[in-house]
C-alpha cells in the first residue's frame, strides 16, 4: 500500500503506517501541477523586485536586510546552517519520519510555493528510509525550525535550492505535528487497553454491575459514555457479576464506580484532539503563504498553532485523571478493606508473604510523575524581548506533543499493573469471567504468572510491552457476539 500526498487529505492513520511500519509514499500528480503553478507565481512576484520574505530579504530579527538577485539562491541554502541550534537526544527514528512526511505533505499543498523537486526529495528519503538526525529540544513552537533546519541540512546539502525554498523547509511545524500525531496514537491505544484493565477490575473487586446499566447514557448523553458503557458491557459478557447477589457493595469506590464516566470523559477530549489534528495535518503552516490568484505573495502567520498546542494540554488533563484512577483501582484490589481478599492478594489469608502489595508503591510513583506530564504548556512565554520583540509568541506545541506521548509511556506501566494486579484478584475471587475480560487474563498470564504462595512479585515489564504493542486492546467480542 502506497500513501498518496496531496497536502489535502492526509490522516493519523496514514501518518503513522509511514512512520512507523515504512509504508511507501508518492506525491499526487495534482499536488504537482499546482506546486508548479504557485513556483510560477513566486519566480514573477521576485522578477518584478516586490520584497518576499526570506526569498529576497533575510529572516527573523534581520528581515529589513534585502537580498541581491545574484546571491538569493545561495541564501536559500546557506540560512538553513544557521538555524541549526537543536538541543537534546536525536529523535526516534518514527518521528523523523513523521516529520519527513507531514513536511512533504505541506509543501505539497502548495502555499508555500516551492518545486516539486523539493517535495521529491523528502519522498525519495522516505521510501529509501533515511533518518537524518534530528535533536528533539530547542523549538517553541512558532514554526519547528532548529529541528527542521538539521532535517533540511542533512536531506538538502546537495540541492540546489531556490529563493524561498529554505524558508518553507523551516517555517512550518512539520515536527510538532507529526509528533503529536504518533502521541495521539499512543494514547487512543492506552485508552482502548485501559478500558480492558478496568473491566478486569471490577470482575477482581465483584463489583456492583448497576453502574454499567445501558440507562445511564439515556440521561448523560455523551458519545464517548455511549462507547464506553458498550465496550464494558461487550468485554463483561456472561460475567458472573452480572449475577444477582455477586455484587459485594450497593455502591463501590468511586475509582471502580466512575469508569465509565472517567473513560467516556477521555474518548470525548480525544475525538477533540484528533478532529484538531486532522486539520493540522493538512493546512498551511508556512510563512509566507502563495496566492496565485492574486498573484501575490503574502505575509502570514500560519505557523500559529494553538488549537492543536491547546488540544494536548487538554487530553494530557484528561488522561492524567483516568491514570490515577487505574493506579487507585491498583491500591483498592491490593487492599483487604477495599477487596476483601488476603492483603497483597496472596493466596492465603494471614500470611508474612506481602504478595502483590508493593507494586501499589510503583504504580503510585508513576500517577505522579504523570499528573506532572499534565501541566499545559500552550500559554507559556518564552521571552518578549527576540527579534526586536516581534516573536513574542510561544505554543510550545512540540513540549505538548513530547509530554502527551511520554504520559502514554508512563500510562502503559500504570496499566499494566492494573492488569497484573486484576488477574490476580480475578483468580482468587473465583468468578466466571466475561468473553472479553477471559481472553484479557489469558494474555496477562502468558507473560506474568500467577503469584502462589511464597513467591516474590514477579516482572511486570514484559506486559507493559504487550500493552505497547496493542495486544490488549481488542479483546471484546464485536457487537455481533463474534
Amino acid at each position: 500500500m502506497t500513501v498518496v500526498l496531496s497536502g489535502h487529505d492526509l490522516d493519523r492513520d496514514q501518518l503513522v503506517r509511514v512512520a512507523r511500519a515504512g509504508e511507501r509514499v508518492e506525491l499526487d500528480p495534482s499536488a504537482r501541477s499546482r506546486m508548479t503553478r504557485t513556483r510560477d507565481v513566486v519566480r514573477g512576484v521576485l522578477a518584478r523586485g516586490d520584497r518576499v520574505y526570506g526569498s529576497n530579504t533575510a529572516v527573523g530579527v534581520l528581515k529589513r536586510v534585502g537580498i541581491q538577485p545574484d546571491a538569493a539562491d545561495v541564501y536559500a541554502g546557506w540560512m538553513i546552517r544557521y538555524h541549526v541550534v537543536g538541543q537534546g537526544a536525536p529523535a526516534r527514528a518514527d518521528l523523523v519520519r513523521a516529520t519527513m512526511v507531514r513536511l512533504a505533505n505541506h509543501l505539497a499543498e502548495a502555499s508555500p510555493g516551492v518545486r516539486p523537486d523539493v517535495a521529491d526529495r523528502l519522498v525519495a528519503a522516505l521510501n529509501a528510509r533515511e533518518t537524518p538526525r534530528i535533536r528533539t529540544i530547542g523549538s517553541i513552537g512558532q514554526a519547528d525550525l532548529a529541528p527542521l533546519a538539521e532535517l533540511a541540512d542533512a536531506l538538502f546539502a546537495e540541492t540546489a535550492l531556490e529563493p524561498g525554498e529554505g524558508t518553507a523547509l523551516l517555517d512550518n511545524n512539520a515536527f510538532a505535528t507529526g509528533w503529536a500525531a504518533l502521541a495521539v496514537t499512543d494514547v487512543a491505544g492506552l485508552l482502548d487497553t485501559m478500558d480492558v484493565a478496568g473491566a478486569l477490575s471490577l470482575e477482581g473487586l465483584a463489583a456492583n454491575p448497576t453502574m454499567l446499566h445501558p440507562a445511564i447514557v439515556d440521561v448523560r448523553p455523551y458519545p464517548g459514555l455511549r462507547t464506553t458503557l458498550a465496550r464494558l458491557a461487550r468485554l463483561l459478557d456472561g460475567s458472573a457479576i452480572w449475577d444477582p447477589g455477586v455484587a459485594r457493595q450497593l455502591q463501590d469506590p468511586l475509582t471502580f464506580r466512575n469508569l465509565p464516566q472517567i473513560q467516556g470523559a477521555c474518548r470525548d477530549v480525544l475525538d477533540h484532539v484528533d478532529g484538531q489534528l486532522a486539520i493540522e495535518l493538512n493546512a498551511s503552516q508556512g510563512n509566507p503563504i502563495v496566492v496565485p490568484d492574486e498573484d501575490r505573495v503574502i505575509s502570514v502567520a500560519n505557523f500559529e498553532i494553538l488549537p492543536l498546542a491547546v488540544a494536548l494540554d487538554y487530553l494530557r488533563i484528561v488522561l492524567a485523571t483516568a491514570l490515577t484512577a487505574s493506579a487507585e483501582r491498583t491500591v483498592k484490589l491490593l487492599g483487604a478493606p477495599w477487596s476483601g481478599l488476603p492483603t497483597g492478594l496472596v493466596p492465603a489469608a494471614d500470611t508474612p508473604d506481602a504478595g502483590l502489595t508493593y507494586l501499589s508503591l510503583t504504580t503510585q510513583a508513576l500517577a505522579i510523575e504523570a499528573r506532572l506530564l499534565a501541566q499545559p504548556v500552550s500559554f507559556a512565554l518564552t521571552s518578549t524581548a527576540h527579534a526586536e520583540g516581534i516573536e513574542d509568541r510561544a505554543t510550545m506545541a512540540p513540549l505538548a506533543a513530547r509530554r502527551t506521548g511520554e504520559m502514554a509511556d508512563l500510562g502503559a506501566r500504570i496499566v499494566a499493573i492494573e492488569l497484573a494486579v486484576a488477574a490476580q484478584a480475578v483468580e482468587l475471587r473465583g468468578l466466571r469471567q466475561g468473553a472479553g475480560t477471559r481472553r484479557a487474563h489469558a494474555i496477562v498470564r502468558r507473560v506474568v504468572p500467577y503469584l502462589a504462595l511464597g513467591q516474590h512479585v514477579p516482572d511486570v515489564e514484559p506486559l507493559t510491552d504487550v500493552v505497547r504493542a496493542g495486544e490488549l486492546r481488542l479483546v471484546e467480542p464485536d457487537a455481533d457476539g463474534a
